[in-house]
């Protein structure tokens, strides 16, 4: 893998075998994924102290079984969800319990992880030791969501900040999330062709004529951070933007949406209605799993503007992503130019790719 070139005139694009290699698809795992902050759950099954929720940390690609617990101060810890012991599964579904028993030989934590007691073992030497409590992990909270990571690279803030300067007036914690409307599509695509197409709108006159219709093109916006990408979407005439308070930045403007990326594949969609999550989770080279979460600010506005038809949006994105997918491969292809007023958003992701996975 080449470096690329931080001047996006002179840059050039992700060479074609970095979407099929193997190799490049496990360090992508090992020097990505286990150094990013992943969302893991948002607050519907941890509204009151000591409820605990069993996730699955990124599944399939790193799948490592944790559990978040609510301590009673209301904070948050989350837990390696395996039992010192002998490896057992400890919390299997949602609950609320004083502390953390073990199903298969009755091994007990507190609910910050720490040992308790053990049955049987008594005689046994140099026990308990520090390897005996539950390994800790780095939980933090934004709005009603949770993140965490495996050996985060980044500090947290680095990635939200800026969406919380930008839209931090929304009622963002008090967004319903609808079961209905969520739901998961599979892409026989590489994770970083979905992040991609995400993160331009140059495609958009091109492949969503629907969506083209409710944004104004000429003003579409790209704005880079450190670990994150904001595109504002303008709303053509007479179709629905937020009403902005006159504390926001953007005040007076039409905005149809915001479209947050955070490093490397989360998405945060911010409409009129209320938000739409996409988190894209690397399968295979070629086959990606992308999980839509929707909270709702307000049903009344659901069915108009840039947010009204996402699914139609999401297939559209999909059929082109696949037929790049089948590109890229090609012997003919080694990789592309940027634009450089539309694909700045695709450039800095293509920059931190090559700097996390270089050495």
């Amino acid at each position: 893998m080449k470096t690329i070139d931080p001047n996006i005139e002179d840059a050039h694009t992700l060479e074609g075998d970095f979407y099929s290699s193997e190799n490049y698809f496990e360090e992508s795992k090992i020097k990505i994924f286990e150094k990013s902050w992943q969302l893991v759950s948002d607050l519907t099954d941890l509204k009151t102290p000591n409820s605990k929720k069993p996730i699955q940390f990124l599944e399939p690609i790193i799948d490592e079984p944790l559990v978040i617990v609510k301590n009673k101060d209301e904070s948050f810890c989350c837990l390696s969800n395996v039992c010192t012991h002998r490896g057992n599964i400890l919390v299997n579904e949602s609950c609320k319990s004083n502390d953390i028993v073990c199903k298969y030989h009755g091994r007990r934590f507190n609910n910050s992880g720490d040992f308790i007691s053990m049955p049987e073992f008594k005689g046994v030497n140099n026990f308990p030791s520090k390897n005996d409590n539950l390994t800790k992990l780095p939980i933090e909270k934004w709005k009603q969501f949770l993140f965490s990571a495996i050996d985060p690279a980044i500090n947290f803030d680095e990635i939200v900040k800026y969406m919380e300067n930008r839209i931090g007036w929304m009622p963002i914690e008090n967004f319903k999330y609808d079961p209905k409307s969520s739901k998961e599509y599979i892409v026989n695509a590489n994770w970083a062709l979905y992040c991609e197409n995400f993160l331009e709108g140059f495609h958009i006159p091109f492949v969503h004529g629907g969506l083209n219709k409710t944004l104004d093109y000429e003003k579409y916006n790209t704005e880079i951070s450190e670990y994150s990408v904001l595109q504002v979407g303008y709303a053509e005439k007479n179709s629905i933007h937020f009403d902005l308070p006159k504390s926001s930045i953007d005040y007076g403007q039409n905005i149809a949406a915001y479209y947050y990326w955070l490093f490397p594949n989360m998405m945060f969609n911010f409409y009129p209605w209320g938000l739409s999550i996409n988190i894209v989770k690397p399968i295979k080279t070629n086959l990606t799993k992308v999980e839509f979460r929707s909270y709702v600010w307000d049903q009344k506005k659901r069915n108009s503007g840039a947010g009204s038809i996402l699914d139609k949006v999401e297939l559209e994105d999909e059929a082109i992503i696949e037929n790049v997918q089948k590109g890229v491969r090609s012997r003919f292809y080694k990789n592309g130019r940027f634009s450089a007023k539309m694909e700045k958003g695709v450039h800095h992701f293509h920059k931190l790719i090559s700097n996390f996975l270089l050495p």
